[in-house]
């Protein structure tokens, strides 16, 4: 806690007046942030340090394993947060980041880890068919380094279909105003691979090369054009 007091005391002497223009402007005009960005709490993924975001660039929901529940009536943070950035805020973008060496993906390679933790269990649950399809499609001498990663990369995938379940995100997809990423941040060398929805597979991306994305609303059937010929037949 010595160091953390340490952190604000410089921050409030070192680093808070030359922003502090930005952040009257952002207390009296309120945040306009343009993406979400669902990420690991993972204290060594640091959304806004990766990106090299400033204050009010981004909207930040952080929870272990960067799960995404699928859509129910039940109230959770992670669905709130969602909801209010797209229905609140507007944002235009949702990056899913995952990265490696997870601890969350190493439980649901090792469920023994998980026995002392009912809670963390119960939450993987829905991280589940990222398990399966490693088990499934992967070759089974993988390392368990390699079957971490794999995992934490499909599970970047599987959260994304959660999101679509979601009706805020499926109203804006459909409306073509919201774009979702899926992005896997390698610790250790500071990588970033975005996952390309065309392709289905990561890729590593140059600077100046145009971003892949995971989904758009040009990938959702539109279903006006169908009912209206539909009405028309009658």
């Amino acid at each position: 806690m010595g160091d953390l007091l340490k952190g604000i005391s410089n921050f409030r002497g070192a680093v808070f007046p030359g922003h502090s223009a930005l952040y009257r402007k952002l207390a009296r005009e309120g945040q306009q942030p343009h993406a979400l960005m669902i990420s690991c709490a993972d204290s060594r993924v640091m959304p806004e340090t990766i990106t090299q975001s400033g204050p009010g660039d981004l909207f930040v929901c952080r929870n272990a394993g960067n799960i995404v529940p699928p859509f129910s009536t039940l109230n959770g943070g992670v669905s709130s947060a969602i909801e209010y950035a797209i229905l609140a805020l507007g944002v235009s973008d949702i990056v899913v980041c995952g990265h490696s060496d997870c601890g969350a993906m190493k439980g649901l390679c090792r469920p023994e880890m998980l026995e002392p933790m009912p809670n963390v269990a119960a939450w993987l649950r829905h991280s589940h068919a990222a398990f399966s399809i490693v088990c499934q499609a992967y070759p089974d001498d993988l390392s368990e380094a390699e079957r971490v990663r794999a995992v934490g990369m499909e599970n970047v995938v599987v959260q994304l279909d959660h999101l679509k379940t979601h009706p805020s995100v499926a109203a804006k997809l459909a409306t073509n105003e919201i774009t979702l990423h899926g992005w896997f941040f390698d610790i250790e060398t500071g990588e970033v691979q975005v996952y390309d929805g065309a392709l289905a597979s990561f890729t590593e991306v140059q600077e100046g090369e145009a971003l892949p994305v995971a989904f758009t609303g040009r990938n959702h059937p539109h279903v006006m054009p169908r009912v209206s010929a539909t009405l028309a037949g009658e």
